[in-house]
């Protein structure tokens, strides 16, 4: 009995200690190759993304840019029917026509043209609702 505590002892410390030694990294570098926490010009250090697989923020930007695109081809597509309210992606500047040079009948008050992908809509400027489509 006076030998089997101690070489259960020994036994048990020696599966301890190579547990400890196989749960040690096995080299310096993480997988994408560098030492240590990266910084911005600050020095301050962002934390990593790779709890939703991202490799770093090109990559979220990548991903984010591509959805605006995806977005935008959907808007593009899209079917003009009176009555249906205009997006607000189409409700700035750019897309607004003044009827003069574009030869379009003249709105009435609380009504703006808007020229997009190539069709002319009149949209009523209070409730945003296509009164209008002409075609070009």
């Amino acid at each position: 009995m006076k030998k089997i505590l101690p070489i259960l002892a020994l036994s048990f410390s020696a599966l301890i200690a190579s547990s400890i030694t196989s749960a040690a990294p096995h080299f310096k570098n993480d997988e994408r190759g560098f030492d240590g926490p990266r910084g911005n010009a600050y020095g301050q250090v962002k934390k990593d993304r790779d709890f939703r697989g991202y490799q770093d923020d090109e990559d979220l930007e990548d991903r984010r840019r591509m959805r605006e695109q995806r977005g935008v081809k959907r808007l593009q597509q899209h079917k003009w029917q009176t009555g249906y309210v205009m997006p607000q992606h189409y409700r700035g500047n750019g897309y607004k026509v003044d009827y003069k040079d574009h030869n379009l009948p003249k709105p009435s008050r609380n009504q703006q043209w808007y020229k997009i992908n190539n069709d002319y809509i009149l949209v009523n400027s209070d409730s945003n609702s296509i009164l209008k489509i002409l075609g070009m």
